[in-house]
């Protein structure tokens, strides 16, 4: 829209041109609104899809080995997960951690970074009591004995990563068994809370089914209502409440508002996939003669803060393809506890196509102290690619383990090339994909140039 095509009189604008202008600016306004409230809408989504598998908040954790039939935003099955959906409005809560290999973070439904505990923590996998305090508590805290973590918000996503030493899955999960969560203040009614398996349940904790149409705003308006305002967000709250979403008021959109937030849901959406998949900065590459990309930019928080600002571009390019987010995943040396490469073009620079049959050559040994992976992900659900082969990754610890020679060569593709089947993932012609390399416990070669993965090229 420009000036020119707004009129106005003596000074002040015509009718046309004042209908113009409001309209004009709601959708601009819901546009920005969508894209910075597109990962607490995620948020939400973790948290009510975690619902009809059996979590409770407080209550009922799990245990799961990510396959294709749950749809999360890039998972992976190289570690099992253990879920924990917590809720603060009870008091601080208390998460125990036994010495061992667990990587656990907490973020708030914003998917704001709160805590990294275990390996990439400060207990360091030594063990060690976690404490959760709410936004709204007052009350005294121990001096002692505890790694406290302020929140932003009472509802906490808690995620915990259990690496299967030697490929151990079965100890992996029974190893997230272990974490305790209590209250700190005894008083508090509280039962112990139980682990349920999740693996092979279909589930959906992703926003796919409101992120181009009106249930987004209104899923954003249940967040809102049920969250404590965090202070940090004071402006971006002015603007929703210019659009009708404040808290604690009715949301009743009159016809030419609900349409301008449709509207701008489908557009917020368009702008978030062309910055994730079509990202211009120069940063974002890793190597000057590959096609690999950074997953995200390297950051000294867990919330794309700068020196000076807040990256919105990287951080809408990070939650459009990937849920939370900390200091400990956006490290880059050897203190790191892992990193992420993304790669959704072949060496010519074309989208990966679902039809057509690819080689990737991973030269070996591949610098990492623990394992890595590969993992294909589905370019329109961000979640990883499903198909009737039942799995979307190729891993050291397992597909892989017994790789020799100085490279790996890797297939992907609607058909697995004759005698590769147990080196190739299926892919679904018709549809882009992209993957995530993972290395865990990187070593410097995996920074300094002197290690990196070929790009993808076309076989036939």
């Amino acid at each position: 829209m420009t000036t020119s095509q707004y009129e106005f009189q003596g000074g002040y604008p015509t009718r046309e041109s004042s209908q113009r202008a409001y309209g004009d600016a709601d959708l601009n306004r819901a546009v920005e609104a969508y894209k910075f409230f597109y990962p607490t809408v995620s948020g939400v989504a973790m948290i009510k899809g975690n619902e009809p598998v059996g979590l409770v908040l407080n209550k009922v954790f799990g245990t799961l080995e990510l396959k294709p039939v749950q749809l999360m935003y890039t998972g992976n099955s190289d570690t099992p997960y253990g879920p924990m959906d917590l809720d603060l409005s009870v008091g601080p809560l208390v998460i125990e951690l036994q010495p061992g290999p667990l990587i656990v973070c907490s973020i708030d439904m914003n998917q704001r970074w709160v805590a990294d505990m275990g390996l990439p923590g400060p207990d360091a996998g030594k063990g060690g009591k976690h404490l959760l305090v709410g936004p709204d508590y007052t009350g005294p805290l121990p001096e002692s004995g505890y790694y406290i973590h302020r929140t932003s918000a009472n509802l906490q996503i808690v995620g915990a990563r259990s690496l299967p030493v030697n490929g151990d899955v079965a100890a992996a999960k029974a190893r997230l068994t272990t974490i305790k969560v209590y209250p700190l203040d005894a008083s508090v009614p509280w039962e112990e809370p139980v682990w349920k398996d999740l693996t092979d349940i279909p589930q959906d904790t992703t926003p796919l089914a409101w992120e181009t149409n009106f249930q987004f705003w209104e899923q954003l308006k249940y967040a809102i209502d049920t969250q404590p305002p965090f202070a940090g967000y004071h402006n971006e709250y002015g603007a929703l409440a210019a659009l009708g979403i404040e808290r604690g008021k009715p949301f009743t959109p009159d016809t030419r508002m609900r349409a301008t937030l449709e509207e701008a849901a489908r557009i917020g959406n368009a702008q978030m996939r062309v910055r994730s998949f079509d990202d211009d900065s120069p940063e974002r590459i890793v190597w000057p003669d590959r096609k690999w990309e950074w997953a995200s930019l390297r950051y000294e928080d867990g919330d794309f803060n700068t020196g000076v600002h807040l990256d919105l571009e990287a951080r809408e390019k990070w939650f459009f393809q990937a849920i939370g987010a900390s200091p400990a995943m956006f490290r880059r040396d050897t203190q790191a506890g892992s990193l992420y490469w993304l790669g959704h073009r072949d060496n010519a620079g074309t989208y990966l196509d679902g039809g057509a049959a690819y080689k990737l050559t991973v030269p070996l040994p591949v610098p990492g102290k623990l394992f890595w992976s590969v993992t294909v992900y589905d370019a329109e659900t961000r979640s990883q690619v499903a198909t009737d082969q039942n799995k979307a990754a190729l891993r050291s610890l397992f597909e892989l383990k017994d790789i020799s020679g100085s490279n790996a060569e890797l297939y992907f593709g609607p058909a697995a090339p004759a005698g590769k089947e147990d080196r190739w993932i299926r892919t679904i012609p018709g549809k882009g994909w992209f993957v995530y390399f993972r290395i865990y416990g990187p070593e410097a070669a995996a920074f300094d140039g002197s290690w990196k993965p070929g790009d993808f090229e076309r076989v036939s």
